[in-house]
């Protein structure tokens, strides 16, 4: 059985990584080469980046309004 290659993800293994970025951990060397590569080639992929990049960007003017009360 063949190591699978790091570089090459599938789509949800990518949003995974997106949100782990995100949210949990830094990614290795590996995991980030192999986003970056998936992202150049895949545009929906790019869209699910954007769309989570404007969730963050709106949460956190929430919070702001929020905490100006």
């Amino acid at each position: 059985m063949s190591m699978p290659n790091p570089l090459n993800r599938t789509c949800r293994e990518v949003t995974r990584l997106v949100l782990q970025a995100r949210d949990e951990r830094p990614l290795g060397l590996g995991d980030r080469l192999g986003v970056v590569i998936h992202l150049a080639i895949c545009g929906m992929c790019r869209r699910f980046r954007r769309q989570v990049d404007f969730m963050d960007v709106a949460i956190d003017r929430w919070k702001s309004y929020r905490n100006d009360d």
